[in-house]
Protein backbone atom coordinates (compact mmCIF):
# COMPACT_ATOMS: atom_id res chain seq x y z
CA UNK A 1 0.00 0.00 0.00
CA UNK A 2 1.25 3.46 -0.85
CA UNK A 3 2.05 5.49 2.21
CA UNK A 4 0.45 8.95 2.08
CA UNK A 5 2.71 11.31 3.88
CA UNK A 6 3.70 14.86 4.43
CA UNK A 7 7.01 16.52 5.10
CA UNK A 8 8.14 19.61 6.96
CA UNK A 9 11.33 21.00 5.49
CA UNK A 10 13.95 18.27 5.67
CA UNK A 11 12.10 16.18 8.24
CA UNK A 12 11.37 12.52 7.65
CA UNK A 13 7.94 11.82 6.11
CA UNK A 14 5.02 11.83 8.55
CA UNK A 15 1.83 9.94 7.82
CA UNK A 16 -1.12 12.37 7.93
CA UNK A 17 -3.43 10.10 5.91
CA UNK A 18 -6.65 9.01 7.63
CA UNK A 19 -8.27 6.15 5.69
CA UNK A 20 -11.65 7.07 7.17
CA UNK A 21 -11.27 10.74 6.34
CA UNK A 22 -12.30 12.90 3.39
CA UNK A 23 -10.14 13.60 0.35
CA UNK A 24 -8.20 16.77 1.02
CA UNK A 25 -8.96 18.44 -2.32
CA UNK A 26 -12.69 17.89 -1.72
CA UNK A 27 -12.49 19.55 1.69
CA UNK A 28 -10.56 22.50 0.27
CA UNK A 29 -13.07 22.99 -2.51
CA UNK A 30 -15.99 22.80 -0.08
CA UNK A 31 -14.27 25.42 2.08
CA UNK A 32 -14.24 27.82 -0.86
CA UNK A 33 -10.54 27.70 -1.69
CA UNK A 34 -11.25 27.01 -5.35
CA UNK A 35 -12.49 24.34 -7.72
CA UNK A 36 -11.50 20.73 -7.09
CA UNK A 37 -8.99 20.92 -9.92
CA UNK A 38 -7.54 24.20 -8.61
CA UNK A 39 -7.16 22.65 -5.16
CA UNK A 40 -5.38 19.64 -6.64
CA UNK A 41 -2.97 22.01 -8.34
CA UNK A 42 -2.29 23.76 -5.03
CA UNK A 43 -1.45 20.39 -3.51
CA UNK A 44 0.89 19.25 -6.25
CA UNK A 45 2.67 22.61 -6.05
CA UNK A 46 3.40 21.97 -2.37
CA UNK A 47 1.25 24.84 -1.11
CA UNK A 48 -1.01 22.77 1.17
CA UNK A 49 -0.06 21.40 4.59
CA UNK A 50 -1.83 19.19 7.10
CA UNK A 51 -0.84 19.45 10.75
CA UNK A 52 2.22 21.41 9.66
CA UNK A 53 3.39 18.90 7.05
CA UNK A 54 3.33 19.62 3.30
CA UNK A 55 1.06 17.23 1.42
CA UNK A 56 1.40 16.74 -2.35
CA UNK A 57 -0.33 13.39 -2.92
CA UNK A 58 -3.85 13.69 -4.25
CA UNK A 59 -5.06 10.52 -2.52
CA UNK A 60 -4.58 11.88 1.00
CA UNK A 61 -7.64 11.81 3.25
CA UNK A 62 -7.88 13.81 6.46
CA UNK A 63 -10.21 14.12 9.41
CA UNK A 64 -11.57 17.69 9.27
CA UNK A 65 -12.63 17.60 12.93
CA UNK A 66 -9.15 17.03 14.33
CA UNK A 67 -6.56 17.99 11.72
CA UNK A 68 -5.52 21.52 10.74
CA UNK A 69 -5.11 22.48 7.10
CA UNK A 70 -3.16 25.48 5.76
CA UNK A 71 -2.85 26.86 2.23
CA UNK A 72 0.14 29.13 1.62
CA UNK A 73 0.57 29.30 5.39
CA UNK A 74 -2.99 30.48 6.06
CA UNK A 75 -5.35 28.30 8.08
CA UNK A 76 -8.41 27.03 6.21
CA UNK A 77 -11.35 25.84 8.26
CA UNK A 78 -12.41 22.56 6.64
CA UNK A 79 -14.66 21.37 9.48
CA UNK A 80 -18.20 22.17 8.33
CA UNK A 81 -19.55 21.57 11.84
CA UNK A 82 -17.89 24.82 12.97
CA UNK A 83 -19.94 28.00 12.98
CA UNK A 84 -18.62 31.57 13.03
CA UNK A 85 -21.03 34.49 13.26
CA UNK A 86 -20.80 38.25 13.64
CA UNK A 87 -23.62 39.67 15.78
CA UNK A 88 -24.48 43.33 16.29
CA UNK A 89 -25.57 43.38 19.92
CA UNK A 90 -28.14 46.09 20.61
CA UNK A 91 -28.04 48.23 23.74
CA UNK A 92 -30.00 46.65 26.58
CA UNK A 93 -29.12 43.06 25.64
CA UNK A 94 -27.00 41.18 28.19
CA UNK A 95 -24.05 39.06 27.06
CA UNK A 96 -25.38 35.73 28.29
CA UNK A 97 -27.25 32.89 26.65
CA UNK A 98 -30.06 33.19 29.23
CA UNK A 99 -30.99 35.58 32.01
CA UNK A 100 -32.67 34.73 35.32
CA UNK A 101 -34.04 38.28 35.56
CA UNK A 102 -35.87 38.01 32.27
CA UNK A 103 -33.76 40.57 30.45
CA UNK A 104 -33.14 40.30 26.73
CA UNK A 105 -30.05 38.14 26.12
CA UNK A 106 -27.96 36.85 23.23
CA UNK A 107 -29.70 33.51 23.65
CA UNK A 108 -32.95 35.08 22.47
CA UNK A 109 -31.34 35.67 19.08
CA UNK A 110 -29.92 32.16 18.58
CA UNK A 111 -32.54 29.98 20.24
CA UNK A 112 -33.69 28.54 16.91
CA UNK A 113 -30.20 27.49 15.79
CA UNK A 114 -29.24 23.84 16.11
CA UNK A 115 -25.60 24.51 17.13
CA UNK A 116 -24.61 25.14 20.71
CA UNK A 117 -23.04 28.56 20.32
CA UNK A 118 -21.22 30.73 22.82
CA UNK A 119 -20.07 34.32 22.67
CA UNK A 120 -16.44 35.36 22.42
CA UNK A 121 -15.99 37.75 25.33
CA UNK A 122 -18.66 40.11 26.57
CA UNK A 123 -20.12 43.54 26.06
CA UNK A 124 -21.91 45.15 28.98
CA UNK A 125 -25.64 45.69 28.60
CA UNK A 126 -25.32 49.35 27.64
CA UNK A 127 -22.58 48.75 25.05
CA UNK A 128 -23.55 48.02 21.47
CA UNK A 129 -21.75 46.42 18.59
CA UNK A 130 -19.73 43.46 17.44
CA UNK A 131 -19.78 40.14 19.25
CA UNK A 132 -18.46 36.95 17.69
CA UNK A 133 -20.47 33.78 18.22
CA UNK A 134 -18.98 30.34 17.58
CA UNK A 135 -18.78 26.72 18.63
CA UNK A 136 -14.99 26.67 18.10
CA UNK A 137 -13.70 26.65 21.67
CA UNK A 138 -9.99 26.77 20.84
CA UNK A 139 -10.29 29.87 18.70
CA UNK A 140 -12.65 31.56 21.14
CA UNK A 141 -10.22 31.05 24.03
CA UNK A 142 -7.34 32.64 22.16
CA UNK A 143 -9.39 35.56 20.92
CA UNK A 144 -10.37 36.38 24.50
CA UNK A 145 -6.95 35.91 26.09
CA UNK A 146 -4.92 39.15 26.28
CA UNK A 147 -1.67 37.19 25.84
CA UNK A 148 -2.48 36.75 22.13
CA UNK A 149 -2.95 40.49 21.60
CA UNK A 150 -6.11 40.37 19.49
CA UNK A 151 -7.30 43.97 19.35
CA UNK A 152 -10.80 45.33 19.83
CA UNK A 153 -11.87 48.67 18.41
CA UNK A 154 -14.50 50.92 19.98
CA UNK A 155 -16.20 54.17 19.08
CA UNK A 156 -17.12 56.22 22.14
CA UNK A 157 -19.20 59.36 22.37
CA UNK A 158 -17.80 61.45 25.22
CA UNK A 159 -17.97 65.01 26.51
CA UNK A 160 -15.54 67.33 24.77
CA UNK A 161 -13.32 69.03 24.00
CA UNK A 162 -10.52 66.44 23.88
CA UNK A 163 -7.09 67.72 25.01
CA UNK A 164 -4.33 67.26 22.45
CA UNK A 165 -2.21 65.12 24.79
CA UNK A 166 -4.93 62.60 25.68
CA UNK A 167 -3.83 60.05 23.11
CA UNK A 168 -0.26 60.18 24.40
CA UNK A 169 -1.45 59.70 27.98
CA UNK A 170 -3.66 56.74 27.08
CA UNK A 171 -0.88 55.04 25.11
CA UNK A 172 1.52 55.58 28.03
CA UNK A 173 -0.93 53.93 30.43
CA UNK A 174 -3.56 54.93 32.96
CA UNK A 175 -3.69 53.44 36.45
CA UNK A 176 -7.08 51.91 37.29
CA UNK A 177 -8.16 50.28 40.54
CA UNK A 178 -7.23 46.82 39.17
CA UNK A 179 -3.95 47.87 37.57
CA UNK A 180 -2.66 49.94 34.66
CA UNK A 181 -4.13 49.81 31.17
CA UNK A 182 -2.67 51.04 27.90
CA UNK A 183 -4.44 51.57 24.62
CA UNK A 184 -2.95 50.42 21.33
CA UNK A 185 -4.20 53.55 19.59
CA UNK A 186 -6.50 56.52 20.14
CA UNK A 187 -7.85 59.17 17.78
CA UNK A 188 -10.57 61.79 17.63
CA UNK A 189 -13.02 60.87 14.86
CA UNK A 190 -15.30 63.88 15.18
CA UNK A 191 -15.55 66.90 17.45
CA UNK A 192 -18.51 69.22 18.03
CA UNK A 193 -19.20 71.81 20.73
CA UNK A 194 -19.46 69.96 24.02
CA UNK A 195 -18.91 66.43 22.74
CA UNK A 196 -16.60 64.26 20.67
CA UNK A 197 -16.48 60.88 18.98
CA UNK A 198 -13.26 58.99 19.70
CA UNK A 199 -11.85 55.67 18.57
CA UNK A 200 -10.11 53.45 21.12
CA UNK A 201 -8.17 50.32 20.16
CA UNK A 202 -6.88 47.94 22.82
CA UNK A 203 -6.43 44.24 23.53
CA UNK A 204 -7.54 44.37 27.16
CA UNK A 205 -10.55 42.31 28.18
CA UNK A 206 -11.21 43.55 31.69
CA UNK A 207 -14.76 44.36 32.69
CA UNK A 208 -15.95 47.82 31.57
CA UNK A 209 -12.34 48.70 30.74
CA UNK A 210 -13.10 51.29 28.04
CA UNK A 211 -15.71 53.04 30.16
CA UNK A 212 -13.48 53.03 33.24
CA UNK A 213 -10.49 54.21 31.26
CA UNK A 214 -12.22 57.19 29.68
CA UNK A 215 -13.93 58.15 32.91
CA UNK A 216 -10.55 58.10 34.66
CA UNK A 217 -9.26 60.76 32.25
CA UNK A 218 -12.33 62.96 32.64
CA UNK A 219 -14.39 61.89 29.62
CA UNK A 220 -17.17 59.53 30.81
CA UNK A 221 -18.77 57.52 28.01
CA UNK A 222 -22.17 58.62 26.76
CA UNK A 223 -22.44 55.88 24.13
CA UNK A 224 -20.12 52.99 23.30
CA UNK A 225 -20.03 50.77 20.21
CA UNK A 226 -17.52 48.01 19.43
CA UNK A 227 -16.76 48.08 15.72
CA UNK A 228 -13.96 45.53 15.26
CA UNK A 229 -12.62 42.32 16.79
CA UNK A 230 -9.21 41.70 15.27
CA UNK A 231 -9.68 41.58 11.48
CA UNK A 232 -13.50 41.31 11.63
CA UNK A 233 -15.47 44.53 11.16
CA UNK A 234 -19.04 45.31 12.16
CA UNK A 235 -19.61 47.21 8.92
CA UNK A 236 -23.23 47.99 8.11
CA UNK A 237 -24.70 45.04 10.04
CA UNK A 238 -27.88 46.30 11.70
CA UNK A 239 -28.51 45.99 15.47
CA UNK A 240 -29.98 42.62 16.37
CA UNK A 241 -28.81 41.00 13.14
CA UNK A 242 -26.05 38.47 12.53
CA UNK A 243 -24.14 37.17 9.55
CA UNK A 244 -21.77 34.25 8.95
CA UNK A 245 -18.10 35.13 8.69
CA UNK A 246 -16.60 34.47 5.31
CA UNK A 247 -13.60 32.19 4.72
CA UNK A 248 -11.12 35.08 4.66
CA UNK A 249 -12.40 36.43 7.97
CA UNK A 250 -12.16 33.03 9.67
CA UNK A 251 -8.64 32.50 8.32
CA UNK A 252 -7.64 35.99 9.48
CA UNK A 253 -8.99 35.27 12.96
CA UNK A 254 -6.93 32.09 13.11
CA UNK A 255 -3.85 34.03 12.06
CA UNK A 256 -4.51 36.75 14.64
CA UNK A 257 -4.88 34.08 17.32
CA UNK A 258 -1.68 32.30 16.27
CA UNK A 259 -3.40 29.09 15.13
Amino acid sequence: MTRRSGTRGGDAPVDVHDPDGVRLQKLLAAAGVGSRRACERLMTEGRVSVDGHVVTELGVRVDPTRQSVHVDGTRVQVDDTRTYLAFNKPAGVVSTMSDDLGRASIGDYVENRRERLFHVGRLDADTEGLLLLTNDGTLAHRLQHPAYGVTKTYLAQVPGPIPKDLGRRLRAGIELEDGPVQVDSFRVVDSQPGQALVEVVLHEGRKHVVRRLLEAVGHPVLRLVRTDVGPVRLGDLKPGRMRPLNRREVSALYEAAGL
